[in-house]
């Protein structure tokens, strides 16, 4: 079964609500003008409920089926990223330093073509639960969501989500069941030696030694501590320090990443990064102080919603353009949250060839919409089949 024709019917109006989006990127939490969109245009589908100010810009709507039945939850992110554009378009961003670099603009708008559909059709039973979530980039806004209730409050028993894929065929699929992308957690480092002149390190404390120490020091988690068939990625991503040539600095400031998928694996790196801190910091007689932040964790799908969510892509795009055993990688997604909470799945939308994802020349597909439109409509008729 290719793209719902309903669906198509109405892809220039999805583009056009696409562009409009773009145009008025919104960081974080604060997504409020994008939000204040998605629910005049829900209002003008006639979705049986509107539910707002959830995570403070998010949005819970709801369009009851025909007849009795479970609750489905369909999520789509909104925010944008603290970027400059670079791509020249004519519906490029308005607001300096901010960029839907990412697609969520894209990704809101397919869940718009799904809602609009849905609403006209109700071809299935108990109701769907239309996510449009803040905060992805930045903030946990699933996980706010979570912790607010929506799950329990709206009695979803199950949630999917897509995301665009630049790279991959236009309009075709892959995921994979069980971890799909890994947990995120950030590091910080702060250095505090003993400045002096640079023609007289003797009369200082080095903290710039220190941070090269520290640095190198914690890359030997990775070589050293781990079995090597566990995935880990351990990034020093910046190192910051000094003013001049002459002058031995008194601070230094060490920032990176940390991408596991197994939780014993995210301790041993805690536990070592403190230990090589303390002891790189004793050896260069500084202080040193580790920052260590747990952030999103792992993106682990259901295996049994997975299969049934490439079976219905399968029926959109063909089987042959459909990967249902892609593979797990290091990037991470806030989703996990509610995957924690509820079975569902998570896959990604191939956008064809594009600048990557976050980088200031990016564009989400709009000829791709249609499909993701159609994927989460036929996955509510599938599963909330009407009696």
């Amino acid at each position: 079964m290719p793209v719902i024709n309903r669906i198509a019917d109405f892809a220039p109006d999805m583009a056009e609500w696409r562009q409009h989006l773009h145009r008025i990127p919104e960081l974080e939490l604060a997504c409020h003008e994008t939000a204040g969109f998605v629910a005049e245009r829900l209002r003008e589908f006639g979705v049986d409920e509107i539910h707002e100010g959830i995570a403070e810009s998010g949005i819970v709507a709801i369009i009851e089926g025909a007849g009795s039945g479970p609750t489905i939850g369909l999520r789509a992110d909104m925010d944008a990223l603290p970027m400059s554009e670079e791509t020249g378009l004519p519906y490029a961003s308005e607001r300096p330093g901010k960029m839907h670099a990412c697609g969520h603009d894209g990704h809101t708008t397919m869940l718009l073509g799904a809602a609009r559909y849905l609403a006209e059709t109700r071809n299935f039973a108990g109701r769907v639960a239309l996510i449009f979530q803040p905060g992805e980039e930045e903030g946990g806004g699933a996980d706010v969501m979570v912790r607010e209730g929506i799950l329990d409050r709206f009695d979803i028993g199950e949630v999917y989500a897509l995301h665009n894929a630049p790279g991959f065929e236009t309009g075709s699929f892959y995921t994979t069941p069980g971890p799909l992308m890994a947990a995120v957690d950030t590091f910080e480092v702060h250095i505090t030696g003993k400045g002096g002149h640079g023609a007289m390190p003797h009369e200082t404390r080095d903290p710039v030694m220190a941070a090269c120490g520290i640095a190198q020091a914690i890359q030997t988690i990775v070589s050293r501590n781990h079995y090597a068939l566990d995935d880990l990625v351990l990034s020093v991503t910046q190192i910051h320090t000094g003013t001049v040539n002459n002058v031995i600095p008194e601070t230094a400031f060490i920032n990176g990443t940390v991408r596991t998928f197994d939780p014993a694996v995210q301790q041993m790196v805690m536990r070592r990064m403190k230990a090589i801190v303390e002891g790189q910091a004793a050896s260069y007689e500084v202080e040193a102080r580790l920052d260590y932040m747990v952030g999103y964790p792992a993106t682990i799908n259901d295996a049994d919603k997975t299969r049934f969510a490439v079976s219905v892509a399968e029926e959109v795009s063909g089987a042959e353009r459909v990967i249902g055993e892609g593979g797990r990688e290091m990037g991470a997604e806030d989703f996990s949250y509610m995957l924690q909470k509820r079975p569902g799945s998570y896959l990604f939308l191939g956008q064809g060839e594009s600048a990557g994802l976050h980088h200031p020349k990016y564009d989400f597909n709009d000829a791709v919409a249609p499909v993701g439109a159609s994927f989460f409509a036929r996955l509510v008729e599938r599963a909330q089949p009407v009696a």
